[in-house]
């Protein structure tokens, strides 16, 4: 079996283990995983680990779920795991149905934290036959969250009254409005670049004003300005209007490495690599490190060291 398929093997093993935990208590679980055929060589995860990720796991309630743009849908979920929800950045594991038909859960990130009234709110895209089901999904549905996972952009890495610029692509735009949220509450201004595009997949171009200068490009030229992020970048730099002291941006691999070349490595990225067991067990979604220790590991886990990365830190591929 190939590496890859290796990889994908590991990860669907993993997400029907962690589907078991709804019809076994921990000792059975223990006692399966016991049984070597359950672990092979990269699966890392010990019974402690394994405890842990159960413990984030919670059915919750749809409070809505309605559409904001062209595929784009607003979900908004009441559960006890808001409580552990404090990092701009981090992202939910959502089982879809039952998870026979979709063993795989869909990673999806958090774009705004209300821990007062228990609610998290997520923004996503249909792109395949997971987000089309979570599209149906009504208000007062029971839904299979597991999180919060991952790392998020480090909130206190400004101080008060200096300037951050996010720049936000498509479906990244999303993590990057709870980040402005709480660097607004910090007295820290933002600058902020969304970038999609068509004029009819824009969405939360005035939630940003409200906490700055917003700025809005489309490929087509329907809305904004007409081409990239990296378009508007040039553009404000020209007019001497882009000052900053470190950018936090989230978005496909192009517009990332445009950004980086464009601005530099003093930043964070949220990465958007396919992940397939969401806890960092399978190493279906690494990215390589610029690896400076030789004594380090060549390879990070995007779901469970990131999404988020210091810029100068990693290889976008």
């Amino acid at each position: 079996m190939s590496r890859v398929n290796l990889d994908m093997f590991e990860a669907n093993l993993l997400a029907s283990l962690l589907n078991l935990q709804r019809i076994l208590d921990f000792s059975s679980l223990r006692n399966l995983l016991s049984n070597e055929l359950f672990l092979t060589n990269n699966m890392k995860l010990n019974l402690k680990e394994i405890g842990e990720i159960f413990m984030k796991m919670e059915d919750c309630t749809v409070e809505e779920n309605v559409q904001i743009a062209k595929d784009t849908y607003k979900m908004k979920i009441k559960g006890n795991f808001v409580k552990e929800c404090r990092t701009p950045g981090q992202f939910v594991n959502i089982r879809i149905g039952d998870g026979r038909e979709h063993v795989l859960r869909r990673p999806i990130s958090i774009s705004e934290i209300d821990r007062g009234e228990n609610l998290v709110t997520i923004i996503y895209r249909i792109v395949g036959e997971g987000t089309k089901f979570m599209a149906n999904i009504k208000k007062g549905n029971e839904i299979d969250i597991m999180g919060p996972l991952g790392r998020g952009y480090d909130v206190l890495s400004l101080q008060k009254e200096q300037t951050a610029l996010l720049v936000g692509g498509g479906i990244g735009v999303p993590p990057l409005y709870e980040l402005a949220k709480q660097f607004n509450k910090r007295g820290i201004k933002t600058i902020t670049i969304l970038g999609f595009n068509s004029k009819d997949e824009v969405f939360y171009e005035d939630e940003f004003k409200k906490f700055g200068e917003t700025y809005v490009s489309t490929v087509d030229g329907s809305v904004g300005t007409k081409g990239f992020v990296t378009d508007v970048i040039k553009k404000l730099q020209e007019e001497n209007k882009l000052v900053f002291d470190k950018y936090y941006s989230c978005g496909p691999a192009p517009m990332l490495k445009a950004l980086i070349s464009a601005v530099g490595e003093d930043g964070y990225i949220s990465l958007e690599n396919r992940m397939a067991c969401g806890i960092g067990a399978c190493y279906a979604c690494v990215c390589k490190k610029k690896k400076e220790n030789k004594n380090k590991d060549d390879y990070t886990r995007v779901c469970y060291d990131g999404p988020v990365y210091l810029a100068s830190d990693v290889e976008i591929e």
